[in-house]
C-alpha cells in the first residue's frame, strides 16, 4: 500500500496565495473559480491545496502543515531568493513572512513561513533520531535563548520572546559569553523588527556586530551570523 497526505488550506482569495508560492518556485497545477475557488501548487514532492472563503480572516488563522525535506538549507536559500525577487526583500513580519533557519531543541533544523492566507508552513530536516524536546538548559543565558527561540519561532509570539530577552539582557550580576551575547542580540533584533521597533532592532544589530569572536566561536554561530547579515542588509 502507498498513501499520500495532502493538506487543504484556507485563504480569502486565491491569487495572492498563488503568487506567493509561484515566487517560491511552485507550479500552479490546478485552478478553478466555480463552483468553489480551489487551487493546487506543487514543487518537487511538495503538494499544497487551497480553497477560498469570503469571510475568512488570514490574520486569525491557525492552519499549518509540516514539510519534511532532506535539504532544508537549500530550500531556505531558494525560497529567500524567490521572495526577495518578488517583493524586493524577504518579508519578516505581517503577511506573508518568512523566518530564520534554526536548529531546534527537538532534533529538527527548520524554518517557518506564513503565506498571504495566514497558513504557516514549517519546513524542516531531522538532525537526530530523537525528536523529543530536550530539557530546558539550567544555565541562565542558554535557558533564555531556549525559551525565547521557542516563543519567537515555534509559537510565533515575538512579544513573549522580547520579554524573556529583555529580562536576561538587563542582568547585572551575570554576564553572557560573547557567543551567547551575539545570539541574544541577533534574536532580540529579529523580534524587534517583527514587532515594528526599528530603532531597537538597529541598536541590537550594532551591538551584535561589534562583538569580537574567535574563528572557532564564529563557526559555532554560523546561522546567527548569517541572520545578522540578513537583518543588517
Amino acid at each position: 500500500m502507498s498513501e499520500t497526505t495532502i493538506p487543504i488550506l484556507p485563504c480569502r482569495t486565491l491569487q495572492p496565495v498563488l503568487d506567493f508560492y509561484s515566487a517560491l518556485g511552485f507550479d500552479v497545477t490546478f485552478q478553478q473559480t466555480s463552483p468553489n475557488p480551489y487551487a493546487v501548487v506543487e514543487r518537487g514532492g511538495i503538494q499544497l491545496h487551497f480553497f477560498g472563503m469570503k469571510r475568512y480572516e488570514p490574520t486569525e488563522s491557525f492552519s499549518t502543515c509540516y514539510v519534511r525535506t532532506d535539504d532544508v538549507d537549500g530550500l531556505h536559500q531558494a525560497f529567500r531568493a524567490g521572495l526577495a525577487a518578488r517583493y524586493g526583500r524577504v518579508p519578516t513580519r505581517g503577511l506573508p513572512r518568512m523566518g530564520a533557519l534554526r536548529d531546534t531543541s527537538h532534533g529538527m533544523r527548520q524554518f517557518l513561513m506564513t503565506d498571504p492566507g495566514g497558513n504557516c508552513i514549517r519546513v524542516g530536516q531531522p538532525t537526530s533520531e530523537d525528536l523529543h524536546h530536550r530539557p530546558a538548559p539550567k544555565e541562565t543565558f542558554a535557558r533564555a535563548l531556549h525559551y525565547a527561540s521557542l516563543f519567537a519561532d515555534s509559537r510565533e509570539d515575538p512579544a513573549a520572546a522580547a520579554k524573556v530577552l529583555d529580562q536576561v539582557l538587563r542582568l547585572q550580576d551575570e554576564r553572557p559569553t560573547p557567543v551567547q551575547l551575539l545570539r541574544l542580540l541577533v534574536l532580540r533584533a529579529d523580534v524587534a523588527r517583527r514587532l515594528g521597533d526599528e530603532e531597537l532592532a538597529v541598536s541590537a544589530l550594532s551591538r551584535a556586530a561589534a562583538i569580537h569572536l574567535t574563528a572557532e566561536e564564529r563557526d559555532s554561530v554560523e546561522d546567527d551570523l548569517a541572520r545578522l547579515k540578513e537583518l543588517r542588509a
